[in-house]
This record gives C-alpha cells, structure tokens and sequence, in this order.
C-alpha cells in the first residue's frame, strides 16, 4: 500500500506541476494525457452549471491559457490531501491554492478537487476528477 500511495502522491505532484507557467518558453499539457484512462471524466463545477469534459477538451483551453499570454505566472499547489486505496481504486481529496494573472489582473484562490484512480495494467490512472473554488 505505501508504493500505491507513493505513486498516487507521484502523480499528483506532476498533475500540479504541469500547469505552472514558465518564464519563457511554451508549455505543453500532452504529458497530462498518459495520466488518466483514456475516457476519464473531468468536471468543473465552480460556476452555475457542472462543465463536463473528456481529458482533450480539459487539457486544449488550458494549454492556449497558458501559451497565449492571457495567464500569465500561474501557479497550483496541493495544500492538504487524504487519500484511500482500496485494491485496485483509489479517491484522494485536495485542497489546493492557485495564484497568477489573468487577462492582467492578479488572482489568488483556493479550492478542492476529488480525484480517483484506478489501477490499468499495473499502473494507476486517473479515472475521474472534479474540482470547485472558493467564493467570496
């Protein structure tokens, strides 16, 4: 259980990493996509309504947001997880904080995401993940 868990935590880090932008240089969101099983969900429900997403329309948007110049100094760090393994699934819930510019304006939030995983093949994916913000 402590190599599932060294793994999940693995990837996790590298899913947080992936979204900070660089000083200069693109950033390519592709190494994302061997993280989660090929029809994973995505959900982002920090709005009115739940956006439902496959892993290629999570990733695309975000990958212009950060190599067009309208994001600008992003960063997101988990703060606080808890994790359970169970055989061959897994759920790890985080609280994490994100921070940069958007479209010029600076803007720091915090937020939790649930994750799950399951393992394919010896090796754990992300099956589905869904985040919210805080509000004011």
């Amino acid at each position: 259980m402590n190599d599932d868990k060294a793994a999940i935590d693995a990837i996790m880090r590298e899913f947080f990493a992936a979204f900070a932008s660089p000083v200069a240089g693109p950033v390519s969101l592709a190494p994302l996509r061997r993280m989660f099983l090929a029809r994973a969900v995505i959900v982002r429900n920090a709005g009115a309504r739940p956006e439902v997403m496959g892993v290629g329309d999570f990733i695309a948007p975000r990958e212009t947001l950060l190599n067009d110049g309208s994001l600008l100094e992003f960063r997101e760090i988990e703060e606080a997880e808890s994790t359970q393994i169970f055989g061959n699934i897994a759920q790890r819930f985080s609280t994490y904080r994100k921070s940069g510019r958007l479209d010029g304006s600076p803007f720091s939030t915090r937020g939790r995401k649930t994750v799950q995983f399951v393992r394919d093949d010896g090796v754990w994916k992300i099956s589905a993940l869904a985040w919210d913000d805080e509000r004011d």
